[in-house]
């Protein structure tokens, strides 16, 4: 089984961590631990969905560390990147565009997936306002809550097919 790493970026309580605890052990935790540095979780994911056999490994990275996270050793060999914002923090979804141009120019033609997380916060009928950097043509966006779960094993088979799509 071959392995693609994969980068969780974003601000600070946008839910990486959830997400990623979402993804390997299908539970949210109710209790805030921020992430210092890095977590590293694996996910296998199901052939059916790639074709053939693929392991995420997923870097959940500290939101403090902002673009210095491209000169880090963190980054080194990543195949995509999974940028996290906050439906309910506009700045959060704004920086989300900054951090998809840190890597892709850190990391030319990977694959970028923007992830608005938390929308079991909204109303029910309520639609975000998203910075128009995430509605341009090639910007994929992704709707979760790693709450109930929603959409967030969608994501990261969305991000895996486009790796072995691209043959990355």
């Amino acid at each position: 089984m071959s392995a693609r790493k994969v980068m969780l970026l974003g601000e600070v309580g946008v839910g990486k961590s959830s997400l990623a605890r979402r993804l390997v052990s299908g539970k949210f935790d109710t209790a805030y631990i921020p992430t210092i540095g890095v977590d590293v979780y694996s996910y296998a994911v199901p052939a059916e969905v790639t074709g053939q056999p693929l392991s995420l490994i997923v870097w959940d990275t500290d939101g403090n560390l902002g673009d210095a996270i491209f000169t880090h050793v963190y980054s080194r060999q990543s195949s995509a990147a999974i940028i996290v914002g906050d439906v309910t923090r506009r700045a959060t979804l704004e920086s989300m565009a900054r951090l998809a141009g840190g890597f892709r120019t850190a990391f030319p033609g990977r694959v970028v997936l923007f992830i608005a997380n938390k929308t079991d916060l909204l109303h029910a009928a309520e639609e975000p306002e998203l910075p128009s950097a995430l509605s341009q043509p090639g910007a994929e966006l992704v709707m979760t809550s790693a709450l109930t779960g929603a959409n967030v094993v969608d994501a990261f088979h969305r991000v895996a097919q486009t790796i072995v799509r691209r043959g990355q």
